[in-house]
């Protein structure tokens, strides 16, 4: 079990081993950063991206939340954590590609297809139910396709990918950046069972990279 005295002493090993082999590089990124690709991925403790990427400090412009999901473009009131880092990538840090990773056994979506929290209070979670609702359509397509069959869950885990998608072309800046060529939206999804990627095509399907 790792607690805090644990990461700690990871620090030092980080202090005294990679830190040191990639000083040039962090000597590079002190005045700013300049990722070429912004991934979003889940919260989950399985599913670093950095590591399922073996990336180096810099290089991918990352935000986690529960179930990888982005939620549409709306103006409203609400705190928009996710809508602000994508605001900054795709408009100050220009990336050129952004990558939405889901995973295998997600909680967020499991949550999200048996909607297991729908009349939970804030704090017995209802802050869960109401973020993981960007699923609720996705939930009755897998739902009207897969009912409570084995593959629900893994459908689940793509559809939400496929929604995030959808959801990222809601934003102006956005949808001007990939139509004029300066950035293209991904999918992918991480298999923990196997530790395979698999990537989505154009069409929604995805495959082994």
């Amino acid at each position: 079990m790792t607690d805090f005295s644990d990461l700690v002493d990871g620090y030092h090993r980080f202090r005294s081993a990679d830190y040191r082999r990639q000083r040039e590089r962090w000597a590079e990124l002190k005045d700013g950063q300049s990722p070429k690709v912004m991934v979003i991925a889940c919260s989950d403790s399985r599913v670093d991206p950095a590591q399922i990427f073996d990336t180096l400090p810099g290089e991918i412009f990352v935000v986690r939340n529960v179930a990888a999901l982005v939620p549409p473009y709306e103006t409203g009131g609400g705190r928009h954590g996710v809508s602000a880092a994508l605001e900054f990538a795709v408009t100050k840090l220009k990336v050129e590609e952004v990558l939405v990773m889901g995973h295998g056994a997600c909680g967020g979506c499991a949550a999200a297809l048996s909607n297991a929290f729908k009349d939970a209070a804030p704090g017995e979670g209802g802050f869960i139910a109401d973020w993981v609702s960007i699923l609720d359509e996705a939930r009755d397509k897998v739902k009207a396709s897969h009912g409570d069959g084995p593959d629900a869950s893994r459908e689940m885990e793509m559809e939400a990918v496929r929604t995030s998608i959808e959801n990222l072309e809601t934003f102006p800046f956005v949808r001007s950046a990939v139509d004029s060529g300066a950035l293209k939206l991904r999918g992918a999804y991480f298999a923990i069972a196997d530790g395979n990627l698999h990537v989505m095509d154009d069409g929604g399907v995805f495959s082994p990279a």
